[in-house]
């Protein structure tokens, strides 16, 4: 006979979940980060050493300025893009600010859609409902022969 050890079953309360939903979000968006910033690293030095020592464009100056040095600046630009997102742009835009947004946007929504059935109330009413009239109270309305 095999022994079965009882699996206990841990329940994550939901506002916990969601705290480390949140977190490792956070976390790779850091990590992205990081990674964008070390791979900008290695790839202005690679452009630096093709350009300076290996000679490669040499004759290549948009505006009296080495072409690795436009290179090295369009990537800081998409960088700081970037860096603005993760630091920035994520603390004021995060999971409060969206659920805040679309309980606003359900909210009118919900409005909108009660104008409308009261709009359509009022030009299409719908007919009155006629209760029967029970000839006699003892029998059941299946048995009586009064119109509906």
């Amino acid at each position: 006979m095999a022994l079965f050890s009882k699996k206990t079953t841990t329940s994550i309360d939901p506002v916990q979940k969601e705290l480390i939903e949140n977190a490792q979000a956070r976390v790779r968006q850091k990590k992205n980060l990081y990674r964008h910033f070390v791979a900008f690293l290695a790839g202005a030095i690679l452009l630096i050493v093709i350009n300076q020592v290996l000679n490669v464009g040499e004759e290549f100056k948009p505006f009296e300025t080495p072409w690795f040095v436009w290179a090295i600046l369009i990537w800081t630009f998409f960088f700081l893009i970037h860096l603005i997102n993760v630091i920035v742009m994520s603390k004021f835009m995060n999971k409060e600010w969206e659920q805040k947004h679309l309980d606003r946007l359900v909210a009118k929504q919900k409005l909108r859609i009660a104008e409308l059935e009261e709009s359509v109330q009022v030009s299409h009413p719908l007919p009155e409902k006629k209760s029967p009239i029970l000839t006699d109270p003892n029998t059941s309305l299946d048995n009586q022969n009064t119109p509906l």
